[in-house]
Order: structure tokens, then C-alpha cells, then sequence
């Protein structure tokens, strides 16, 4: 087994998933301002450093996602926040796309951009000890979209990511989100879903890129936000498994679905009944960002020194899609 191979089963190995606390200062601030916390490099990196520390680290999270901001800080007791998170046995990642813009052609859709000067900052990311990374495609789902411009385009860009990153001797998680927002029906997105994650690998293979050595983060098949049609969880877990089935290689070692604006209950409830019905050979895991730490963040904001409250909150949710990654989840176990 290659190393990189190595790298990506550990991360997902045993109901393992990803933290993805790489959020953008943009965001952060947002979320932050969301709870009134100020939103100050302090602030971002105490928040960060309380789920970076808890106990369920070293049990349910095999990965964290970072942004550029927080890799190079240190913590509280002085060491690198990578070397923090390697302590408590998970792998520290980064993202590496300058997000999501204006796709020249189609206005109305979006190209992730960061290719220019990429090979260099995935050298300094991987001295400052990241073992895998994250590039996010967004699509969105209307009457006319997305379109084949925007298909070709994001597979393209996270292709070439791809083999740059495998270049440096990390991970790449593979991220083509179609977004929930819309009016759009669940065979729609089914459809759209299996037509992106097709296309990628398409160019994931045209870039030889190592298939063993990469982790797929896509969406769970939903109807769309806007959409009067409601799905039950069970048909969720059917589309979203029949998808994969016909679109991913069976040489991919794990998938890590993201959230995709669903609450925390309905993202650990889909996950469970996906691994509940899974029968291929993929390891199906969690990486969550908003899914797995909203309510600590809400909990913290009440008193920014409770650390060990914020933690038990933010272990209860990891403990829960870890059972779920498992198919071993109840709500009873909720309360």
C-alpha cells in the first residue's frame, strides 16, 4: 500500500471523520458576530484550541481541516497548532483553494480559484506538517445549471489540484459540493451529483492522479431548501449510496461527506442510515464543519472561559458521528 494510502484510511480508520475548522476569517467572523464574540486572531484560536484539545480528538476525529491563518499559530502551551493536533493522534490538514468566484463565460456560477503559486505553498504547508489538503468546486442546480462550463471547469481545477498535491506527498480531499440551495428536486440533484462526480474523475485519471491516495467529500443527495418535496432519511441514505456506486472508482479508499446545510441532528441521522445501508467497500465518514461545532460554538459564547463545558458539547457531537460513521447511531443516545 502507498503511503498516501496509508495517510487516508488512517484518517477515516474506525468511524473516524474530519473537523473541518478551516473556515475563512470572513467566515469566522460571521459566526463569531453570529454568537457576539469578537472576532480577533485570539478569539479565533481559543475557540479552535478548545476542540483542537478535547478528548474526542484522540477517539472520533482521524482529521482537521485549517485555514492559512490558524496552521501557523501556536497554542496556548507555546507549540505549532499542527503539532498540537498530530499530538492528540489526528492528521493535520489544510485548505489550499482562495475560494469560489465569478466563472468568466457564466456569470451566474462560480470557479474555485488558487492554482496560480500553488506548488510553493503546498511546500510550506507540508514543512509546517500538513498531511492531507482541501480544494471545494460549488455547483449550483437551477433549470439551465449547472452547466457543462461549470462541470468541465471545477473538475479540471481539482484534477490539477490533485496531482500537485499527490506531487508533494499529501492527501488531497476531492470536494465537489452541489449545493442545497434551490428548489430542486432529489432525482435532480441525484442526477447532477453523479454527472460532477463522473466528470471529475474523468480528469482525476487524465492527471494520473493516484486514486488509492485521495478522499472524496461530496454531498449527500437531498432536495434542495427551497424545494416543497421532503425526503425521508432512508431515501437520502438509497440515492446518495446508489450515486456513489455508479460514479466513484472502486479504488477510492473513503468518502467523507460534507454537511451541506443540513442541521446536526439531520447530518449524523443521514450519515448513520447511509452506513446502515452501505454495501460497498468504501469507508463512509464525516467531515464537518458547522455540523460538528455549532453547538459548542453557541455553549462557548455564553462564557469564552468554560473549556471543559465546550468540550464536553463538542464530544458529544463527535461521539455521534462516529457512531453514525459506524451505522451504530440512535437518538436515544441524543439526550
Amino acid at each position: 500500500m502507498s503511503e498516501l494510502n496509508n495517510i487516508a484510511l488512517k484518517i477515516l480508520e474506525k468511524g473516524k471523520g474530519i473537523l473541518a475548522a478551516d473556515e475563512s476569517t470572513g467566515t469566522m467572523t460571521t459566526r463569531l458576530e453570529g454568537v457576539n464574540v469578537p472576532s480577533t486572531p485570539q478569539n479565533r484560536l481559543l475557540f479552535r484550541e478548545i476542540l483542537f484539545s478535547s478528548s474526542s480528538m484522540r477517539e472520533c476525529i482521524g482529521g482537521v481541516i485549517l485555514y492559512d491563518e490558524t496552521i501557523k499559530q501556536e497554542s496556548s502551551k507555546k507549540n505549532k497548532i499542527p503539532e498540537l493536533i498530530s499530538e492528540m493522534g489526528s492528521a493535520p490538514g489544510i485548505k489550499v483553494d482562495i475560494g469560489a468566484k465569478v466563472l468568466a463565460g457564466s456569470p451566474d456560477e462560480k470557479i474555485t480559484e488558487g492554482l496560480d503559486g500553488l506548488r510553493d505553498r503546498l511546500k510550506e504547508y507540508f514543512q509546517l506538517g500538513a498531511k492531507f489538503t482541501k480544494w471545494r468546486g460549488v455547483y449550483n442546480i437551477t433549470k439551465n445549471y449547472p452547466s457543462q462550463l461549470s462541470i468541465q471547469s471545477n473538475a479540471h481545477a481539482l484534477a490539477r489540484y490533485s496531482a500537485l498535491v499527490q506531487e508533494c506527498n499529501m492527501v488531497p480531499i476531492v470536494e465537489p459540493e452541489v449545493l442545497m440551495e434551490g428548489e430542486h428536486s432529489a432525482k435532480e440533484c441525484f442526477e447532477k451529483t453523479s454527472e460532477v462526480i463522473k466528470k471529475c474523475f474523468d480528469e482525476l485519471i487524465l492527471h494520473k492522479v493516484d486514486l488509492k491516495g485521495i478522499i472524496l467529500k461530496p454531498n449527500m443527495i437531498l432536495s434542495g431548501n427551497k424545494s416543497k418535496e421532503k425526503i425521508s432519511g432512508e431515501e437520502v441514505a438509497k440515492l446518495t449510496l446508489k450515486c456513489l456506486k455508479n460514479s466513484v472508482p472502486t479504488e477510492v479508499p473513503g468518502i467523507a461527506f460534507l454537511s451541506g446545510g443540513q442541521s446536526e441532528l439531520e447530518a449524523t441521522e443521514n450519515l448513520n442510515l447511509i452506513n446502515k445501508h452501505n454495501d460497498t467497500n468504501f469507508v463512509m465518514s464525516y467531515s464537518y464543519g458547522r455540523a460538528l461545532q455549532q453547538s459548542a460554538l453557541k455553549f462557548w459564547s455564553k462564557n469564552t472561559q468554560n473549556i471543559v463545558g465546550t468540550q464536553k458539547v463538542f464530544n458529544h457531537r463527535a461521539r455521534m458521528n462516529t457512531l453514525a460513521a459506524q451505522g451504530r447511531w440512535s437518538k436515544d443516545f441524543e439526550s
